[in-house]
């Protein structure tokens, strides 16, 4: 694995720790959809990026900007598992 590889955001390490318990039963019930399974957010990222960037999502309170940042690096690099 060359050091580049390393540095890439993987879904098990950087963006499923972002979600947390309420979060994922909250998107359970409400969209039908299990934030910490790779599929359904890599299907969904578009639009779960958009919620955290207009602050909607979490509905308790915004993200700080390093964990929007967080979940747009993973986007960038092509949704790595």
């Amino acid at each position: 694995m060359s050091a580049s590889e390393d540095q890439r955001p993987s879904f098990e390490q950087d963006v499923k720790p972002l979600f947390r318990e309420r979060d994922r039963s909250s998107m359970l019930s409400v969209a039908k959809f299990d934030l910490w399974e790779y599929d359904d957010v890599a299907e969904h990222s578009s639009a779960i990026l958009g919620r955290i960037e207009d602050g909607s999502m979490p509905c308790d309170g915004e993200w700080p900007e390093e964990r929007v940042a967080r979940f747009r690096a993973w986007l960038a690099a092509g949704r790595p598992a």
